[in-house]
């Protein structure tokens, strides 16, 4: 909402718009009124709506044109005075005063006009016949109000009216000629309705209404109050209340009803509430709230976003198969302004047989978008309406920032549960199926993917001593002259070659000699596609002669051209390294050291599978 409004009054001269402000200011009738009333400023605390008004008086006798034009440039709203019993005054407001007021605003910017009738005292009939037409053809006109600056009749409400235009203007809301309202203010109401709509069934219950009147106005509907609104719209629409509970159509129609009874500032409530702006957009303020990250530092979804993704993966999966169907993802983003994941996130996390992104892959590309794009993710939980739903300053609430890896090294234990394995290796050594085996894809699955819809990340989860943790794979581009910092910025490394090509272990040890050779970031070379033949390399040492002589682990064999989904031990190993890099070249030769995860990852996954069958019976 604006921090300030500016009300400007203009108008013929005696039509009494100095005597209006004055009245309003000491509560009675000036006994001397001057040309031009100095700019007032009203305090925030005594004003209906709690902002500071700004009121402006214009006279022709002292001020010049230029000062005028100045002055309408400066107005958040314009009110035009005229003199109840001086039909010139009238033919005025027409005549001179809107197009004058409309010539020196911008089109897409016009200021709302209020129309004031002043001297209401000295006539016993109203103006309102000879005014309503008037208002009927200029859209920018919000209201009239017929006062007296003698008796004091409607001037605070004058005042309100004016402030009122500002704050919660009809123009964004409702088309007045068609009576209905506009689409961008359906857009925004259909969001509000659907993030609401907490099991996603269409219509909004009793519990889900009162959730929704407590979230914009702090306070529950009493059940004959529900009952009264619900009985409202029923004589009015037969579609808008289905099984007891509010339909789109319904909650809409009783927006429509609230502005054409004038009452604009509950729609405008509920708008501000769920994050709009004036012109009906998300604010940058609610997309983007601040959140400081120092560097070396991580971020991470915690424990209640975690609790809202998932209960917002409940109301989607509508057959309740564990997997969103693309109909359902499509639903889900719906209160997005555009389609947020393409193609390529299904072969950047687990997926089902049919290719449907599960709970679990679900939930990883929310972990890898927090940790790659933190800005990002919370824009994306701000359309689902986090911060409303779980009544919190703002989705800043739902990022861990992870402290220092510095910290992490010296204590020698961390809290992070997201670790980066960036994988390099030469053009055609396998990175890719690399990736893909991550997700349980044997080679046979990865040739189905289109070039197009390719990935250079995987995230799922591994088990290291017990404990969740997301492991992200990031294929980086092979080109040794232009590895960014980026590139680099990792928990532990994969150097891929393929055993089959005799010049491509070559790479890898350069890449490892140029950045890694006095880095503390563990470093693992992959010895892949070992189904097929082993050839010598073209390389002064031996794959395994150069680990040794670099203190490095031995070359792990790697195949994805299996029958069955490839083997994941590798990937816990990788994840255990990353979380003990201190460890990771102590135990290089410590094989009990790599059993202990790998059992804990086995006893786990089954632990982990059992809990989530509960679950779903749960569900």
């Amino acid at each position: 909402m604006r921090k300030d409004v500016r009300i400007l009054l203009v108008g013929e001269p005696k039509v009494g718009k100095t005597s209006l402000i004055m009245s309003l200011v000491s509560e009675e009738f000036p006994d001397e009124v001057p040309l031009r009333a100095e700019e007032i400023t009203i305090p925030a605390d005594v004003t209906p709506e709690r902002v500071p008004t700004h009121i402006v008086d214009y006279s022709e006798a002292e001020q010049s044109d230029e000062q005028l034009y100045q002055e309408i440039s400066k107005a958040n709203v314009i009110c035009i005075v005229y003199s109840v019993n001086n039909k010139k005054s009238i033919e005025k407001v027409t005549s001179h005063w809107i197009p004058l007021i409309n010539d020196r605003t911008d089109k897409d910017s016009r200021v709302p006009l209020i129309l004031v009738g002043n001297k209401s005292d000295l006539v016993e009939h109203s103006s309102m016949e000879t005014i309503l037409p008037i208002m009927n053809q200029f859209q920018d006109i919000e209201t009239c109000v017929e006062c007296s600056a003698k008796n004091l009749k409607n001037i605070s409400e004058l005042f309100y009216y004016a402030q009122k235009a500002v704050l919660h203007p009809t123009g964004p809301l409702y088309c007045p000629e068609e009576k209905e309202l506009k689409l961008s203010c359906i857009k925004a109401l259909t969001r509000i309705f659907k993030i609401t709509d907490l099991d996603n069934d269409g219509i909004l219950n009793d519990n889900e209404l009162n959730f929704f009147q407590r979230t914009c106005f702090n306070t529950p509907l009493a059940p004959q109050a529900l009952e009264d609104v619900k009985n409202v719209v029923r004589r009015n629409m037969a579609d808008g209340v289905k099984d007891n509970g509010l339909t789109l159509k319904g909650f809409l129609f009783l927006h429509t009803l609230f502005i054409q009874r004038g009452r604009h500032e509950t729609t405008w409530t509920v708008l501000r509430r769920f994050g709009y702006d004036d012109d009906l957009e998300l604010t940058q303020e609610y997309l983007f709230p601040m959140i400081k990250i120092p560097s070396d530092c991580t971020t991470e979804l915690n424990h209640n976003a975690y609790l809202f993704l998932q209960s917002v993966f409940d109301k989607h999966d509508k057959d309740r198969d564990c997997a969103l169907s693309p109909e359902e993802v499509k639903d889900l983003f719906k209160v997005f302004p555009y389609m947020p994941w393409g193609p390529d996130v299904n072969n950047t996390v687990c997926t089902n047989e049919k290719g449907w992104i599960t709970y679990q892959g679900y939930l990883s590309q929310w972990t890898l978008t927090t940790y790659l794009d933190v800005q990002r993710s919370l824009e994306y939980l701000g359309y689902l309406g986090y911060s409303i739903v779980y009544e919190q300053e703002s989705q800043a609430a739902a990022i861990t920032v992870t402290r220092n890896k510095r910290i992490d090294l010296q204590k020698k234990q961390t809290q992070r549960s997201v670790f980066r394995c960036n994988v390099l290796g030469a053009p055609g050594s396998g990175k890719s199926g690399f990736l893909q085996a991550f997700l349980g894809r044997n080679l046979q699955r990865q040739k189905q993917i289109k070039e197009n819809h390719k990935s250079y990340y995987a995230i799922s989860t591994t088990y290291v001593y017990g404990q969740e943790k997301y492991l992200l794979l990031h294929e980086v581009m092979p080109d040794l002259d232009f590895l960014s910092e980026a590139d680099l910025a990792c928990d532990v490394v994969c150097l891929v070659y393929d055993v089959s090509d005799p010049r491509s272990f070559e790479y890898c040890a350069k890449v490892y000699k140029q950045y890694f050779i006095d880095s503390k970031t563990p470093c693992v070379v992959i010895a892949a596609k070992s189904d097929l033949h082993e050839v010598r390399q073209h390389y002064s040492l031996s794959p395994h002669d150069f680990c040794r002589k670099h203190k490095l682990h031995p070359p792990q064999s790697f195949t994805c051209n299996t029958t069955t989904a490839p083997n994941k031990d590798l990937y816990t190993r990788l994840t255990t390294m990353a979380m003990y890099p201190h460890m990771a070249q102590a135990d290089l030769k410590n094989s009990t050291f790599w059993l202990r995860a790998s059992l804990g990852a086995t006893v786990c996954a089954v632990l982990g599978f059992a809990m989530y069958r509960a679950l779903l019976k749960q569900r």
